[in-house]
């Protein structure tokens, strides 16, 4: 068996590889657009093993900017057709050559997947956090009711990206998983993504002060188009008012005049709250993962 870094050569097989197992994995970054843009480099590492002229494993980084800022790198893919704790050992050393200046490194299981569970817990992985996904079907626009004093209004690139970096790093900042600031370049971003849907990213203000944010985008879910929530964002001093759960509806009756069917979010497993808010509004738990560390010191 051979241990090599993916080239241009073998680009094609690797995404042949990562669309025949994307089942069995995480898969929030191996999307069609994802692969398409897809390309070996210094943000993105990737290793891959041969046996027989075949790929049989594959380990592949996210080393962006927002990663690194907060001293992590995620896992694109990291999976290995055998289940051989060696192949799993192999793979981490080579991408641990690209984490200089890193704490740590992280990947999400489904916990329909206990085997690779094992085996990542077997070379030195463990349980940070869960994370569950959650569906609702939806039956058109609906009526809620905002309360005197707030209103809600659509996102303007120029004047809110400021804003919206402010509300969703302070609403974050204790979240496991989300506590590096995002930037008002990447806010920008989401506006020319492929996700994007006009007006889906709403700002909620109260008496002119900005207290709230959600984002909806466009997504797939079992080969079907399907309306995404997130983020969902209460600042702090403004949580347990009932806000988040009005600026909820109003993401769904937003989906719903847009004539989707269903809407899927997810929710971390320590933010009991949230999650408990998104039951009580009809959404049912249809995926549960979890998140494996690896302390690089």
């Amino acid at each position: 068996m051979i241990t090599e870094k993916l080239t241009i050569e073998k680009l094609d097989s690797f995404k042949q590889f990562c669309n025949k197992h994307k089942a069995e994995i995480d898969d929030s970054f191996l999307y069609p657009e994802d692969l398409e843009s897809f390309c070996p480099s210094d943000e993105n590492p990737t290793y891959i093993m041969i046996e027989n002229g075949d790929i049989v494993a594959t380990a592949s980084l996210i080393l962006d900017d927002y990663n690194k800022r907060g001293k992590k790198a995620r896992f694109r893919i990291f999976y290995s057709e055998l289940n051989d704790r060696k192949i799993y050992a192999t793979l981490l050393s080579c991408v641990l050559k690209h984490t200089n200046g890193l704490d740590s490194i992280f990947l999400f299981i489904p916990l329909t997947n206990p085997i690779l569970s094992s085996l990542i817990a077997d070379i030195g992985f463990y349980i940070e956090r869960y994370s569950f996904q959650l569906v609702k079907d939806i039956t058109g626009p609906k009526e809620y009711n905002v309360p005197d004093g707030y209103e809600i209004r659509p996102f303007r690139l120029e004047e809110d990206a400021e804003v919206w970096c402010q509300i969703r790093n302070t609403g974050f900042a204790n979240l496991k998983g989300s506590e590096t600031p995002i930037t008002v370049e990447m806010v920008k971003n989401m506006l020319t993504s492929p996700d994007y849907i006009e007006n889906g990213l709403m700002i909620l203000y109260h008496n002119e002060k900005p207290v709230g944010i959600v984002r909806g985008s466009d997504d797939e879910y079992k080969n079907s188009s399907i309306f995404n929530i997130g983020p969902l964002v209460i600042i702090p001093e403004y949580q347990g008012t009932g806000l988040g759960r009005m600026l909820l509806q109003a993401a769904l009756s937003f989906a719903g005049s847009l004539h989707y069917k269903q809407a899927i979010l997810c929710v971390n497993g320590e933010n009991q709250n949230a999650k408990s808010l998104y039951l009580s509004e009809g959404f049912q738990q249809v995926e549960s993962v979890v998140c494996y560390k690896y302390d690089i010191k």
